[in-house]
């Protein structure tokens, strides 16, 4: 049960580094088409675009990516309480 456990933590800090990631990517002018974003937008859509629908923008500035690290900060805190 452990190593799901270490591989749950794996996986969901690999999803915070691309959020991250792909909101940095974001501020510059660069080539959508790559490999790099492309994977990006793959990973992080299905995670980004329910909180799409509900959250709004605020101006220009889009907020989901910052409340999706924030609802996976709180999966890592439940599989933390799980050990």
């Amino acid at each position: 049960m452990d190593y799901v456990l270490q591989i749950a933590y794996v996986f969901v800090y690999v999803l915070i580094f691309a959020i991250f990631a792909r909101s940095l990517i974001s501020w510059f002018p660069i080539d959508r088409e790559g490999f790099v974003v492309q994977a990006l937008d793959m990973l992080t859509e299905p995670i980004l675009m329910p909180l799409r629908r509900v959250i709004p923008l605020i101006g220009m500035v889009d907020l989901t990516p910052m409340i999706a690290i924030l609802v996976l900060s709180f999966v890592l805190s439940a599989l933390g309480a799980a050990r």
